[in-house]
């Protein structure tokens, strides 16, 4: 009943607007104001969707991961960028009572919007790498350093910065986040990229942040940061399912109207081969993030199902999404289609949260090690 009735606002309330997303972003604007996106919040919002996964002692719906999983598929049906208020950073529930008030709940309330900043020009998928600084003086503490494509971060006005604060642990144990407003003076400049993900570098001048804005422990950093990560990965193979479930529809669509040499594309067996292959790969991918999903309601660890879910399901969307435009030809490669934009969203999906290669090596290690063994139930 839930995911139909996602499905249907979707239908009704987001398809509708993509000609004006792309002919926004084709302009270089936001693909829709964050006055409509707060409209359209609201709109989810009377049907019951607030607050998804965010506690009840927040006012949330708290439905869990495998509804988030659901409701995940079918928003990314379409490329206008939407997602259900009541939100906010997993992490951000370490706040403190007082950093609530200032943090956690305005987020929620969508009156503050946060970004996540741990990734450095020269520490991508090796985050022990940071060298962000954070100095103590007095009671402060002072920030210096760059920080690079971090999503929001040119909407941003308070950030979960992670910075080196021991120098002789630094990785593991010599990290700690800090939240930190845009009004104490970091800058942000925006990253132009292939597709419409527009991330920003953020710039960290001798920046004072007060001791009461540690999240979390001093020196307990990285395992915040390792655990927002951990969070999130699973949910890009839930994006892919959800965009080539989209794109595969139209290419059987377009496959049953499209006639070449007196026939329908359809009647082609290349094409009927490609149409298979691409369903049987987006369902082997929906149970891969289901089984990530319910793991987390569970309790346990998925760490090894959610980089198995992301690898498999962020490479099955470049595949999925690369034979739809084939399909559709010379059309699918024009930007009269939305299928180019599909296309180069999907190539950042190998990428961010873990690297193709990151989320391998997760994998072979645990099988190496015997953290995960072949044939048990997980």
């Amino acid at each position: 009943m839930i995911q139909q009735t996602v499905r249907k606002f979707v239908q009704k309330e987001l398809m509708p607007l993509e000609p004006e997303v792309l002919r926004n972003e084709r302009e270089g604007k936001p693909g829709i104001s964050r006055e409509k996106k707060k409209e359209l919040q609201k709109k989810a919002a009377d049907l019951g969707f607030w607050g998804i996964n965010t506690p009840k002692e927040y006012g949330g719906a708290d439905l869990g991961q495998v509804m988030q999983a659901v409701l995940t598929i079918e928003i990314s049906k379409t490329f206008v960028p939407f997602f259900f208020g009541g939100y906010a950073d997993n992490i951000l529930y370490y706040c403190n009572e007082e950093q609530k008030k200032r943090y956690l709940i305005p987020t929620l309330n969508g009156e503050r919007i946060s970004c996540f900043a741990l990734t450095e020009p020269g520490a991508g998928s090796d985050t022990r790498r940071i060298k962000m600084s954070a100095e103590k003086r007095g009671n402060e503490w002072v920030l210096n350093g760059e920080k690079i494509f971090i999503t929001n971060g040119n909407e941003a006005d308070f950030a979960m910065v992670f910075a080196v604060t021991d120098k002789e642990k630094k990785g593991h144990g010599g990290v700690t986040c800090f939240l930190v407003d845009r009004d104490m003076g970091w800058r942000s400049e925006y990253i132009h990229t292939m597709g419409e993900w527009g991330p920003a570098s953020l710039i960290f001048d001798n920046v004072r942040v007060p001791e009461e804005n540690v999240l979390g422990e001093l020196h307990g950093g990285y395992q915040l940061g390792l655990e927002w990560i951990g969070f999130h990965r699973w949910l890009v193979g839930a994006r892919a399912v959800g965009s080539a479930e989209r794109v595969l529809q139209m290419a059987i669509d377009h496959s049953k109207q499209r006639i070449t040499f007196g026939r329908p594309l359809a009647d082609r067996q290349a094409i009927q081969w490609q149409i298979a292959d691409s369903a049987v790969e987006i369902e082997a991918a929906k149970w891969l993030v289901f089984n990530a999903a319910w793991t987390l309601d569970q309790g346990e660890d998925n760490r090894h199902l959610a980089s198995m879910a992301k690898l498999f399901g962020a490479n099955m969307g470049n595949r999925v999404i690369d034979r739809v435009l084939q399909i559709h030809g010379g059309m699918g490669y024009t930007k009269e289609l939305p299928i180019e934009r599909w296309y180069r969203e999907a190539r950042l999906w190998r990428i961010y949260d873990g690297t193709d290669e990151i989320q391998r090596m997760i994998i072979a290690r645990n099988l190496l090690k015997g953290h995960v063994k072949l044939g048990d139930l997980v």
